[in-house]
């Protein structure tokens, strides 16, 4: 065979495959490729985050009760200690001095109401001894009287018995009166005595506010003093008045900001899974305790009750979940202030018919059906006019499902009520079925699709088809 007609069988063959190429390109001209995806079901969580930090729910800032020098500091931050233990002392040379000066008063009050309670004695011993000379006295009296009157004695005899029967009873009204003069004096002493023992206990306390004792178990999580430093009474949280951070660890919480579109769907109760940065692949669940009523600035955490500004700007609100004690939990390790995380469950539907959140797409229901009718190419004004774009007076929500009634893919739009949404997928309520293929992706051919288009599966991962996470 001859060189040209070799040449010649190339260039046909070459003609040839060009028009099949073409013919074959052409057809697939109008062929929209589409990732596809099916409806299932499955068990579906909504749920609500919030980051925040790590508290206790008890935490107290151990205040100086004492003006002074410290002069013993028996723990540092990262102990753990018990109800009662000693933490601090502050000097005591003054208070010590009182209560021993007032321990000495008291001595000599009690030592004074002894004495006085012997001369009370002593009163009761004389009056006593006044009421038997008394008794002689009148014994002697009655017998000069009679005497007297039958002239056997002189009147001068009679006068004599009579004065000392008077004297006598003079004598015991005298001791008598003595008597409550000394019991008197016992009771203004022990009254003494009382005060000073009143005194006593003040003196006690103030040298019992030189020492400062734990309020309940837990963790020091601050000591900004150190020993040797004057420390004063004065406002909570004031330089030189606070002494150390105590925390309850007993009941641990997480404090997070959640934002003001998600609050409506926080209840009390509902569970949570909290995570810590600080320990990576940790889970620990929760429960909501408290639901702030009042919007936080985002910017500055002011509540907008006591915001002087009238600038509007993005609020969240307080929600505290107070982690359980489970077996595995570890709760020992965290510590207050750490960053942490909350996902709230707001909602849960077992076995839900769901779909993937990206396949959703707001559509006009009659251009829909009119670009269905016009095989999924733009509508003519007559097809427009046949399917009265205004009978619907705006865009819905569906998605689109693949059928190929027609012996080719075609996407359809389909209205579909939604409930509730989870991280990826979204609960479908009416208009698709379990099994149904539709059209999830990607971003770029769904912003574009409409009924009727001729399509294409093309599930080949995103990474290798683009860079572009929306296309």
């Amino acid at each position: 065979m001859s060189t040209k007609k070799i040449v010649i069988a190339v260039l046909v063959v070459l003609a040839v495959a060009g028009i099949a190429v073409g013919l074959i390109l052409h057809a697939q001209a109008g062929i929209v490729k589409v990732a596809t995806g099916r409806v299932v079901r499955q068990d579906l969580i909504s749920s609500v985050s919030g980051t925040g930090q790590i508290k206790p729910l008890t935490y107290v800032n151990i205040g100086a009760t004492s003006f002074g020098r410290i002069t013993h500091l028996y723990v540092k931050e990262g102990d753990r200690v018990h109800k009662g233990d000693i933490l601090a002392r502050v000097e005591s040379v003054q208070p010590e001095a009182t209560v021993d000066a007032q321990q000495a008063t008291i001595a000599s009050s009690r030592t004074d109401i002894a004495s006085y309670v012997a001369a009370e004695n002593t009163a009761q011993a004389n009056i006593d001894q006044a009421k038997a000379d008394l008794e002689q006295k009148k014994l002697d009296f009655d017998r000069a009287q009679a005497l007297y009157n039958e002239q056997l004695i002189a009147k001068q005899d009679f006068d004599a018995k009579k004065a000392a029967y008077d004297v006598a009873a003079a004598t015991l009204e005298q001791r008598i009166a003595a008597l409550a003069q000394a019991r008197a004096q016992t009771a203004s002493q022990r009254a003494h005595l009382d005060q000073a023992v009143a005194s006593q206990r003040a003196n006690f306390d103030a040298l019992d506010k030189t020492i400062s004792r734990a309020p309940f178990d837990g963790l020091v999580t601050n000591v900004p003093v150190r020993e040797g430093e004057t420390v004063v009474v004065g406002i909570q949280n004031a330089e030189g008045s606070t002494l150390m951070t105590l925390a309850d660890m007993s009941v641990i919480t997480a404090e997070v900001k959640v934002d003001e579109t998600d609050i409506v769907n926080i209840r009390l109760g509902q569970s949570a899974d909290v995570t810590v940065d600080a320990l990576p692949g940790r889970t620990f669940k929760g429960h909501v305790t408290e639901v702030g009523d009042q919007a936080l600035l985002r910017t500055t955490g002011i509540a907008t009750s006591q915001s002087t500004t009238g600038t509007e700007e993005a609020k969240d609100f307080k929600v505290v979940v107070t982690l359980d004690h489970t077996p595995d939990a570890h709760l020992e390790d965290l510590r207050p202030g750490l960053s942490t995380t909350a996902k709230i469950a707001v909602a849960q539907r077992p076995n839900a018919l769901t779909i993937p959140i990206q396949a959703l797409v707001q559509r006009d229901a009659a251009t829909e059906a009119a670009f269905a009718a016009n095989g999924g190419k733009p509508p003519t004004s007559s097809v427009s006019a046949a399917t009265g774009p205004s009978a619907n007076p705006g865009p819905i929500q569906g998605v689109y499902i693949l059928s190929d009634a027609t012996g080719k893919l075609r996407a359809t739009f389909v209205p579909v009520a939604t409930g509730v949404a989870g991280a990826t997928d979204i609960e479908v309520l009416s208009g698709l079925k379990q099994g149904d293929e539709i059209v999830i992706g990607r971003y770029q051919v769904l912003r574009a699709l409409h009924s009727g288009t001729i399509v294409k599966r093309d599930n080949t991962p995103l990474a290798a088809t683009t860079d572009d996470p929306t296309s």
